[in-house]
């Protein structure tokens, strides 16, 4: 029964991450045209995040290594498409922070006394950091072997600065929507 439970999360994880990566691209909203610096934060990280507090770490853990064998079998769920060259591409160690993320976001929210709105956002949070840490390895390692065209500090800019307040406000209101969720559906801790 548990790992139907588990299954039935896991799926529903990686159906909230895939639409969490198509919805926004179907949807036709009006840009405003008064943002000085572009902050690129897509939806998927917050999909997974909320996963992994509502469902827990295995489930989280299985919905990110499904969605990414989606993406690296060539459906386009990535932020630019999908396929194995993502392997080369200096966002990778984003993508392989997904599993990691998911496994700690879903460890702590699920810790005894994680209901509230406050500690929730805390699990987004360290697993947002997770996902930041495993991006900039990939990104110095790259650099160190000279992997990049462009300067690392460039990079860490596109890929972790520009995107960071997007994301934290994402991670907030992740940590709202899990409490939400987890109360609708009776989720003990």
């Amino acid at each position: 029964m548990r790992a139907l439970a588990i299954w039935s999360g896991a799926l529903a994880g990686l159906m909230a991450i895939l639409i969490g990566s198509l919805v926004p691209a179907a949807l036709l909203l009006p840009t405003p045209q008064l943002a000085v610096v572009d902050l690129p934060a897509t939806w998927q990280v917050s999909a997974l995040l909320v996963c992994a507090m509502v469902s827990g770490p295995r489930a989280g853990v299985i919905a990110a290594v499904a969605y990414l064998s989606m993406g690296f079998i060539n459906l386009p769920v990535f932020h630019g498409g999908g396929g194995l060259n993502y392997l080369l591409e200096p966002g990778f160690g984003y993508l392989a922070g997904f599993v990691p993320a998911a496994w700690l976001t879903g460890r702590l929210a699920h810790q005894t006394g994680m209901q509230d709105l406050p500690k929730q956002c805390f699990a987004a949070g360290a697993g947002l950091l997770v996902l930041q840490l495993c991006g900039l390895l990939n990104l110095g390692l790259g650099a160190l072997f000279g992997r990049w065209s462009s300067p690392v500090l460039s990079l860490i800019m596109q890929y972790s600065i520009n995107p960071l307040p997007a994301q934290i406000f994402l991670c907030i209101a992740s940590g709202l929507l899990a409490v939400i969720l987890r109360r609708l559906l009776i989720v003990e801790s």
